[in-house]
């Protein structure tokens, strides 16, 4: 016998989904941002 679907419970999941892939490629993005700056750029903006 097939289970009764859960809608909501399907939705939930796929949304949690999608924002774990989200959360996971802007952490991509920034780690490449911070690795692709100039050392003397990162420097001056700590010492300040």
């Amino acid at each position: 016998m097939a289970r009764a679907p859960n809608y909501d419970q399907e939705r939930k999941e796929r949304d949690r989904q999608k924002a774990a892939k989200k959360a996971e490629k802007l952490a991509a993005k920034v780690a490449a941002r911070e690795r692709s700056k100039p050392e003397a750029e990162t420097e001056t903006d700590t010492a300040e």
